[in-house]
């Protein structure tokens, strides 16, 4: 039996979808705790996620990206979490909304 071209178009398609994602793509987490970010600097690749988990007991946290101008994310609380995919190379300061002096960055290689 001779596949159709829909059902070759299909197969390709899924096969260009699945290679447009990274190979290496990891998730690095970030704790909240002692109204800090730890740890404060995190190195990441290209197309991973950093995931900030809320462990403090009372105290509901968020995470601003001033200086590329985002919304701030929700207030997460403890137990909560955030997380953002860094797609390209640079470095991000960020710091907590309610508590600005929580500061931290995220750096991004190729």
């Amino acid at each position: 039996m001779r596949p159709t071209t829909a059902s070759l178009l299909k197969s390709l398609l899924a096969g260009l979808a699945l290679s447009a994602l990274p190979a290496h793509a990891e998730t690095v987490e970030v704790g909240i705790e002692k109204m800090q970010f730890v740890p404060q600097r995190v190195k990441v690749k290209s197309g991973d996620t950093v995931k900030w988990v809320n462990r403090e007991k009372r105290t509901s946290h968020s995470v601003l990206f001033e200086q590329e101008g985002l919304p701030e994310s929700e207030r997460f609380f403890p137990g909560e979490s955030w997380q953002r995919i860094f797609d390209k190379p640079g470095i991000y300061p960020y710091i907590c909304g309610p508590h600005p002096e929580m500061t931290g960055v995220v750096e991004v290689a190729e």
